[in-house]
């Protein structure tokens, strides 16, 4: 497959529990924080820098992204969608057919099983997918095309996984 664009698909890293506060304000764990940082290592060492970064609301999420770019050259935009808060994976898709046409590398950071399931829907495999997982799709076609022909759309060329604590 010639990749004429690249998915990044994080789930978000380890979070806490917030008992009696809203689950969108669940903030990292310090293995998450940890965890986070090592992937943006991980994507860094590759020379895996998005274009545009689709992140969830999620006050764990944008703290992934957070730990994550510190590791990275480069700037890439950064949109902290809402919508991705509950999305699935056909609303990714959806959320992802908007992307402007010269955007060649979008990374969604975001939640499972949605971060599951659009690898799995992308590549036509499943995808184990831990806390602060990624996946690295290839995908032939423009943004919109996904959303029209995502069963097996994609070619998983990379993943990461974090280490686990002893």
């Amino acid at each position: 497959m010639t990749a004429q664009r690249q998915l990044i698909v994080m789930r978000h890293a380890k979070a806490g529990e917030l008992p009696g506060g809203p689950d969108v304000e669940r903030a990292l764990r310090p293995r998450g924080c940890r965890n986070a940082s090592a992937a943006g290592q991980w994507l860094a060492g590759r020379g895996l820098v998005p274009d545009l970064v689709l992140c969830s609301n999620a006050r764990r999420a944008r703290q992934t992204w957070q730990y994550v770019s510190a590791e990275l050259a480069g700037e890439p935009r950064v949109i902290n969608d809402p919508r991705l808060y509950h999305a699935d994976a056909g609303d990714l898709l959806e959320i992802f057919a908007e992307t402007p046409a010269q955007v060649r590398s979008v990374m969604y950071v975001g939640h499972n099983p949605a971060a599951a399931d659009l690898a799995e829907i992308l590549t036509g495999s499943p995808v184990d997918f831990p806390t602060a997982a990624i996946a690295i799709v290839d995908v032939a076609g423009g943004w919109p095309d996904l959303s029209q022909r995502s069963e097996g759309a994609g070619e998983l060329v990379a993943s990461w996984m974090p280490q686990p604590e002893s």
